[in-house]
């Protein structure tokens, strides 16, 4: 039984996860007991998704790898297998420097790592996947790689060019995902924007939203990773003019000075961003904008740091987060540029920028006291329920918090009264308690 086992532990983005959710549909049809992300060391066989994005993700997925090849050795595990971003981008280097790794795979090797382990892959199955969070909401990867060439960005060296998949595929594995109980479909890609230049020769992220707006189902269905230069303006009133879209704009801007845009390699410069920031705040009342920002890019000046102070303490994004640059290898950055600017100065910035963050989030948090608001419900975490409005996506945005006491069910939706907040979280009671 233990042969027949198989530990499968995703490390990194949610794009990983799919990944890992279509391998262990197809272990499972063929025949393997799979369990998935966890320390179990039963299993005779143990595969280790890896994400080899930043420094951070790179240590740890290099110590989840030690970690198993420790196991290994004290023979717990009998074969150690590798996969992912990390063992795309470092493959020899890891062969010799952790030779314990039975087979190391990299991305979009599948076929590879079902052979290696006697499986012979289902075609009728690609569409589909075993879900490995809580059921009601899923990932849809509508696209592989990206054909940007962002200065500080590995992916495109690591994922390959930009592959869009065909709508009636997506079509397809998102009516499975309803099918199999998922309320929200969250949509993600390397950039969401670019879907359908390479397959229909246009822009056709607005004709895929319409088709999966026919599953009926799908009460959410949320966008992801939105690049702001040529954005698909027919988002705009399809996102205003359709409840079941979330009001929930995630587009990365990166900084806010043209020279630093310009270092960055980015397509778009202040007025072009800020254009269609205005726009999308026009066009979709009500919708919140997420962002991300690097501090401590390789020629950024103070000034222009203050110049992205101001820039955000004015414009007041609903949600953001900020990085501290990271000096990746096989990225134009790497290459070109010294990484001059220390790490204390680069995480000084991080932290300033949030701290604005923070008190632009408990102004509108202190706003939405006594609003009723739409909730799924994700989880029971100790003395709460704990749930998320259209507003915010799993794992990376504020939460609403309900007494445990109340009679909630997890997956479903609930009108729930904001009765108090924090600065980045919400608390609140049902409102005509029962299931929308």
């Amino acid at each position: 039984m233990k042969k027949k086992k198989i530990n499968i532990v995703t490390l990194g983005c949610s794009k990983n996860v799919v990944d890992s959710e279509k391998l262990l549909k197809q272990l499972t049809s063929g025949g393997y007991d799979v369990i998935y992300d966890s320390d179990d060391i039963s299993a005779g066989t143990v595969i280790i998704n890896t994400c080899g994005f930043i420094n951070d993700a790179r240590e740890e997925s290099i110590d989840t790898i030690l970690r198993f090849v420790k196991a290994q050795k004290a023979g717990y595990i009998d074969n150690l297998y590798v996969m992912g971003c990390l063992s795309e981008r470092y493959s020899d280097a890891l062969k010799h420097e952790i030779p314990e790794v039975k087979k190391y795979f990299g991305v979009n090797n599948m076929s590879d790592v079902l052979k290696e382990l006697g499986v012979t892959l289902r075609n009728d199955l690609l569409t589909d996947r075993t879900i490995t969070g809580p059921g009601h909401y899923a990932y849809l990867k509508i696209s592989e790689g990206c054909d940007r060439a962002c200065a500080f960005c590995a992916i495109p060296a690591i994922r390959g060019k930009y592959i869009s998949r065909p709508v009636e595929e997506l079509f397809e594995e998102a009516s499975r995902l309803a099918e199999n109980g998922v309320k929200e479909l969250i949509l993600i890609a390397q950039d969401l924007s670019y879907y359908g230049l390479d397959l229909y020769k246009k822009q056709f992220l607005p004709e895929l939203i319409t088709e999966l707006l026919k599953i009926e189902s799908l009460e959410w269905i949320r966008l992801h990773y939105l690049y702001p230069a040529n954005f698909p303006m027919a988002l705009i009133p399809l996102i205003r003019d359709n409840p079941r879209i979330c009001r929930y704009i995630d587009i990365p801007i990166q900084h806010i000075t043209d020279r630093m845009l310009g270092l960055m390699k980015r397509s778009h410069n202040r007025i072009e961003t800020e254009a269609i920031l205005g726009k999308l705040r026009e066009g979709i009342p009500g919708a919140v904008i997420r962002t991300t920002l690097i501090a401590g890019h390789p020629g950024e000046t103070e000034e222009d740091y203050l110049e992205l102070k101001e820039f955000i303490s004015d414009f007041r994004f609903d949600r953001l987060g900020v990085f501290a640059y990271s000096h990746e290898e096989d990225t134009y950055s790497f290459n070109e540029y010294k990484d001059e600017i220390p790490e204390d100065l680069k995480e000084s910035r991080v932290a300033e920028l949030m701290e604005i963050q923070q008190n632009i989030s408990i102004e509108l948090n202190e706003a939405k006291s006594g609003s009723v608001v739409k909730v799924l419900i994700d989880r029971k975490e100790g003395e709460f329920f704990v749930g998320r409005t259209e507003h915010d996506s799993p794992e990376v945005d504020q939460e609403v918090l309900i007494a445990a006491a109340n009679n909630l069910s997890l997956g479903n939706f609930y009108n729930i009264r904001i009765t108090q907040s924090t600065d980045f979280d919400l608390y609140g009671e049902p409102f005509n308690p029962g299931v929308k």
